[in-house]
Formats: structure tokens, sequence, C-alpha cells
């Protein structure tokens, strides 16, 4: 019953002290791709993300009710870094939603000219003044932020005499005055909701790795929470253990110091633990630790690399393939040690008899568009009339130019002679290992478009290619030799695709470059690269985050300057968010169901190829 009540009060004297102002309220995933247009457009990093920001410590007054119930102290404020952008996830500054709705978007456009040098209040006038200029069309609503937020300062007679300056620098600045330099940080005054926090990244540490389970169990795992999703300020310490934990300090006159002087190791613990969302919200900065001890999961993830006599068979003696360091802002040479593989004999794949007769009616449906004539366009003489030449004709007509009696503006069906040439690249990752539906993994979806796709090319005469790719680190890239530009469609080819079985990671830029320099060694005119995955590129080392979509999007730009049409084929939910950074808006295509990859798979060839 006193917990009951503790919590009940806890809950009433917070909603007192913090009310939730629901009717003024604008979430940021309902302003979300407006930000994301806003600040692509005002010349930011197509690489950054836009994602929730967790509290953080602040200063200013509190009113009586905020002491009472412990709030005020902490806010969600903006943060910029060289991956994220880190926006509230829910803004009620001020008293309407338009006003609301106008911070989201003046903070991308703030964002996409930020340019920190150190000095919190001196960056953000300097960004200010170049966001004005380059988006005219806000000026008028960063004037009407401006004196809205001026309102809710504190007053500088209620501040304490070492808090007064800062705060008048503050308000000097927002108005666009001069004032005494002051260096200020976020930490010792009250929010300023129309200015970002630049915040330092850790761009030499190395990510933990993070093996996914490869037991073919259909369990999912839990859904994260929504908080799970806020970006949160880290830093690199140095562990350091304890000699005895058994044994407390020598401070028996003071039980808090106690608390202070024993170290809970949680780095190798493997249960689950509740409350750590909880308790990370309520810290400012996390502090992670590479521990000394290890887990059972790096004991699962060193056996995750078979032996020789089991694992596939090597191709030739491998090669290197550079990668791209957005970091340094340079292509890094021979950084990437590829090996191709291809799988050992075994059983014949047998598909069921379902799965073969889906192979059979695509591979009759892409005969006959191999077969059926196409229009040629911008000819002098045809069947109909060609409108977009017909335009352009009478467009250079109106300008005086000098034109032919016999001007193109026809087209007309012909048969003709098709050079085509494609390479599928497939994700082979441990991420395949999942469920995709309640009976069948992402591997077996991803086995079975890769039978019905090749059964129907093989059926139009077409050069074709099929590679999977996985990578364990950047010395360890595989790519897996499925079928080759000059191998016939076979059983032996069926029996490769059976043995395919998901592991490691995905290094996706150096798959990307191995197989543009294969495709680009073809004599055909047209070259098609189809990459097909369910995930993001990453590895266990520094290919994360930004550092992978960096490296993958030069490749991808690499192919283009080859030649090449790279497209991608995905069925990852979250792909609209990375995607088309990557392969551009319309260079991809998402598969909601998985069942329907084959469809969407084969439908993407036929549209590129037409």
């Amino acid at each position: 019953m006193e917990e009951w009540i503790g919590q009940w009060w806890h809950r009433a004297i917070t909603h007192l002290a913090e009310p939730q102002r629901t009717h003024v309220q604008v979430a940021l995933k309902d302003m979300q791709r407006s930000i994301s247009l806003l600040y692509r457009a005002g010349g930011g990093d197509a690489a950054v993300r836009v994602t929730p920001v967790a509290a953080s410590r602040h200063g200013g007054p509190r009113h009586w009710l905020q002491k009472v119930a412990g709030s005020g102290l902490r806010s969600a404020m903006p943060e910029l870094d060289a991956q994220t952008l880190a926006l509230p996830a829910v803004i009620s500054v001020f008293d309407s939603v338009e006003l609301n709705r106008d911070l989201y978007l003046w903070l991308a456009a703030l964002a996409s000219v930020f340019e920190p040098t150190g000095d919190w209040i001196a960056d953000n006038r300097a960004a200010t003044a170049r966001a004005l200029q380059r988006f005219a069309g806000l000026r008028e609503r960063h004037h009407r932020l401006t004196v809205a937020h001026l309102a809710q300062r504190p007053l500088l007679s209620s501040l304490r005499a070492k808090d007064a300056p800062w705060e008048a620098a503050v308000q000097a600045a927002l108005r666009g005055e001069e004032h005494t330099a002051l260096f200020v940080t976020p930490r010792e005054v009250a929010p300023v909701w129309l200015w970002l926090n630049a915040c330092e990244t850790g761009e030499e540490a190395e990510p933990a790795a993070t093996p996914t389970p490869s037991n073919g169990t259909s369990e999912e795992a839990p859904a994260p929470s929504p908080l799970d999703a806020h970006r949160r300020r880290a830093r690199n310490v140095k562990h350091q253990p304890s000699r005895n934990s058994m044994l407390l300090a020598a401070k028996t006159d003071s039980l808090t110091s106690w608390s202070e002087l024993v170290r809970l190791d949680r780095g190798t613990d493997d249960s689950a633990d509740d409350n750590a969302s909880a308790a990370a919200n309520d810290m400012d900065t996390l502090s992670l630790a590479r521990s000394e001890q290890t887990t059972a999961s790096r004991v699962r993830f060193d056996l995750d690399l078979p032996s020789a006599s089991a694992d596939d068979l090597p191709l030739g003696p491998g090669t290197k393939t550079p990668e791209w360091d957005w970091r340094r802002n340079e292509l890094r040479p021979d950084y990437c040690a590829l090996q191709c593989v291809v799988a050992r004999t075994g059983e014949p794949y047998r598909p069921p008899a379902h799965l073969q007769a889906t192979a059979r009616r695509v591979r009759r449906r892409l005969e006959i568009l191999q077969a059926a004539p196409r229009w040629h366009k911008a000819q002098v003489s045809g069947d109909e009339i060609d409108i977009d030449a017909w335009v352009r004709f009478q467009s250079e007509a109106c300008g005086g130019n000098i034109h032919s009696d016999t001007p193109p503006v026809y087209a007309h069906r012909q048969r003709t002679e098709r050079s085509l040439a494609t390479l599928l690249l497939a994700d082979l990752s441990l991420s395949t290992d999942a469920y995709a539906t309640s009976n069948a993994r992402v591997i077996d979806v991803i086995r079975e478009a890769l039978y019905v796709f090749g059964s129907a090319l093989s059926g139009t005469g077409d050069a074709f290619e099929i590679l999977g790719f996985s990578s364990v680190r950047r010395q360890h890239v595989r790519i897996q030799h499925i079928k080759g530009f000059h191998e016939p469609w076979s059983d032996a080819i069926h029996t490769r695709i059976g043995a395919l079985k998901p592991g490691f990671y995905t290094r996706m830029g150096a798959a990307v470059r191995d197989a543009t320099q294969r495709l680009s060694a073809r004599p055909e005119r047209q070259r098609l690269l189809l990459v097909l995955t369910d995930g993001k590129p990453n590895d266990i080392d520094v290919y994360e985050g930004r550092y992978g979509l960096e490296d993958t999007r030069h490749a991808i730009q690499e192919a283009r300057a080859a030649g090449l049409i790279p497209f991608c084929v995905t069925i990852d939910h979250e792909a609209h968010q990375y995607l088309p950074m990557l392969f551009g808006a319309q260079g991809y295509a998402l598969v909601h169901r998985p069942q329907d990859l084959v469809k969407h798979l084969t439908q993407a060839w036929t549209t590129l190829t037409r």
C-alpha cells in the first residue's frame, strides 16, 4: 500500500510540474520526411540520419513544483554530430501547433549549415545567419520563433549572480545583438530550443560485436521499446577491474561512499536487465569499457568460423579491394581481402513442385518479353508519332533553327538483338537466418528466389552471373560463387543454391566493388547489377553506421561511373531510411512480404531491361 501511494504521488506531482500539453504537441515521426528533405536541400550530408534524442541535463531556474517533483533538470535538446541529427521525439515548447512545427523545420535548416568550432553561442549565431541567407522563406518563421522563445526565457533578476551573465549572453545572441564574449555550455543555462548542440562522436571506437544466434529457431527477439531508439551520448573509458570484489573500502562512516567504490561489472553478465533503458535515461553520458573477461557470446562468435575441412572450397588466391573512409575523405587502397569460395559437392537441390511450376511460368513470361518487338523512337518514319520527339522538334523550330524536311519524330516497332548482362549479388549474412514467416527463414526465401530467377534468365539467352557475399572484418570478405557468366544452368548450379547457408556479416561495399569489376569486363552494351539484401551494411569492426553507408554509397557511385545499372531489392522494412542515400529514390524496391520476393525481383529486372 505504501509503495502504491508513493507511485501515485510521484505521477501526480510530476504531472502538475510538467504538464503534457498534448493539444499543441508535434511528433518527430510526423515531421520526419519534411525534416529530411529540408536538411538535404540545404546541403546536409545524405548519410546523417534523423533520430530521437535522449534527455540531458541543463541549467536554468526551476519553480517550486519542479523542485518538489525533482523535475526540470533534464530535457530532450536538439543535437548534431557526424552521424545523426538528434531531435526531440515530441515538441510542445510553444503554445501553438504551428510554432512547434516551425521549430522542427528551423532546426533542420540550421543543422544543414551548422559548422561547429567549439564555441556554442558563436557557432549557433553563425549558423543562424547562414540558414537565413540560404532559406530566405524562413525569415518570418524564425522571427516568430525568436519572439516567442525570448518571452519564455528567465528574467535576469531571478537568476543567481553567476548565472545571470550566461543568460544575458544567450538572450543577446538570440536578438542578434553584440555581447561580451563568454564561453557558455548548454548545461549552464535553460534550454535554448532554437539552437543546436554539436557533439563529438568516438569515430575511432570499434563497436562491440553483437552476434545473432544461429540455432535456427523460429522465436523472434522482443521488439525494442521506443526509448531504445533515442540517441544518447557515450564515451570510451578504460576498464580497471577490482582486485577483490568481496572487500569493501575502509570508509565505514559513510554508506554513500560504498556505492561509489563498488564496481558492478555488467559486461560479463548474459542475463537481460529490464531496467537498463530506465537507467540509461537517467544518465547524461554512458561510459563504455571493454572488460578483460569474456562471455558465452564471444565463444559462439569464435565458433562461427568453420574449419578448413568443413568450409567451402576457395577459388584462386584471393584479391584485394579498396574501401572508402569518410572520416579521412579518402579511398584506402587494398584495404579489404576478398576470397571467392564455392560450395562442396553435396546432395542435389530438389525444389518443391510449386516452386518448379513458378519457375516455368516466370521463364515463359521472360521468353515472351525477350522475343517481343520493341519501340524505336526518334525515327524519320514509323507507325506512330513520337510525342517527345515532336515536342523537341517544335521547340527548336520556334527558336529559329534550320531543320531537314524529314524530322525524326516517328516511332516504330522492330525486333532487335538484345545485348544484356546481369549480375545478381545476394546477401548471405547471419541475419538471413531469421524467420521471415512462421515456417520459412529469410535464407530459404532467398534460395527460392535465386532458383526461380536463374531458371527464368536461362530461358532468355542473356548472360548472367549469381554471387553471394558475407564478411568477418575487412580481412575476410567471402564471395560465394553460385553461377558464372560462362556456366550453363545445370544441376550443379542447383546444388550450390541448395547448399547456401547464412553466416557472418554484411560488408556490402567490398562485394559491390568486386561485382563491378566482374561486370565491367563484359562486352554487352547494357549491364545490370542487382543486389538482394535484408538489412543495412554492417560488420564487427568500424564498418557500422555511417562508415558502412558511406563506403557502400561510394561503391555504388563507382558502379554507375563504370556504366552499370545498380538496383537493390530488399525485405528490410526500415530500408527507406538509408537505401535512397545509397541507390537513389528510384534505385531500389522494398518487398513488404518475403514470399513476394520472386515476383518483385523479376519485375524489377523486366522494368530495368526495357
